[in-house]
């Protein structure tokens, strides 16, 4: 496919890596719907790319509320006259450990019920609503060709105080390919992306040498940058013969 022939679904735009991937696609020519919580963010994002070839469309969006997905797919395949893309980018962090025994009380805390709904809610079922009713508009359509991008994590190969995060990245990962499976019969492709550490707010204010012994760990010796993960999605998006896989963008750090 051709960023130029893109009317792609971006979920969690407003900031950070999804409003990167908003801008480069629309750079591109693209027409992106892009769907958050964050409506400041959304409209800073149409001031910033106002001047840029592509067709911004900004919409509030919860991922959490089903049916906030559906009348957000609606709302964007009418707004751009027609939906053959999902960037499925919307995601949140809760971390903790399931259960912790404080050193010098003795005390035992555990994982709440909310602290792992809230991440299941958004980064798995919201993702999930969203395949769904994106790729109900794209078969009923009867599109030529379409592609969905699923933001999985490095963690889902497992990680310390993530359990929440973990289970419901590991799982959008292997949904990939069953999806990948199902949506083949629509001209559908379906891949996944797996990114490790990645310059953020959060690691530019780390504690520098905790930051420093972070980056000793990365073969390549370096955090990414968002541009690294956007290379990953260009390359799903228009490679018409990839389908079904998820790629880790982490630097080497998980063939250690």
């Amino acid at each position: 496919m051709k960023l130029t022939d893109l009317k792609i679904i971006v979920t969690g735009g407003a900031s950070g890596m999804g409003a990167y991937f908003a801008r480069q696609l629309l750079e591109a020519g693209a027409q992106v719907a892009v769907g958050d919580i964050d409506l400041e963010g959304l409209a800073a994002l149409k001031e910033q790319t106002a001047t840029l070839p592509g067709t911004l469309h900004t919409h509030a969006l919860d991922v959490a509320e089903e049916e906030d997905t559906t009348v957000f797919v609606e709302w964007a395949h009418t707004a751009m006259g027609g939906l053959n893309g999902l960037l499925n980018n919307a995601g949140i962090l809760r971390d903790g450990l399931l259960v912790k025994k404080d050193r010098d009380s003795g005390k035992i805390t555990t994982m709440s019920r909310a602290q792992w709904q809230a991440v299941i809610d958004v980064n798995l079922t919201g993702a999930t609503w969203i395949v769904r009713d994106a790729v109900a508009k794209m078969a009923a359509d009867e599109i030529e060709a379409g592609v969905i991008v699923n933001m999985s994590s490095l963690s889902r190969h497992g990680n310390r105080g993530q359990s929440n995060y973990v289970a419901a990245k590991a799982a959008l990962a292997a949904n990939t390919v069953t999806w990948a499976r199902e949506f083949a019969p629509f001209r559908i492709r379906v891949g996944a992306l797996a990114p490790g550490l990645i310059e953020t707010p959060m690691t530019q204010n780390m504690h520098r040498p905790a930051r420093e012994a972070l980056v000793k760990t990365i073969p390549l010796g370096r955090i990414g940058e968002p541009h690294d993960v956007w290379l990953g999605v260009k390359f799903i998006i228009e490679n018409d013969y990839f389908t079904g896989r998820c790629i880790d963008i982490d630097g080497g750090l998980h063939m250690l």
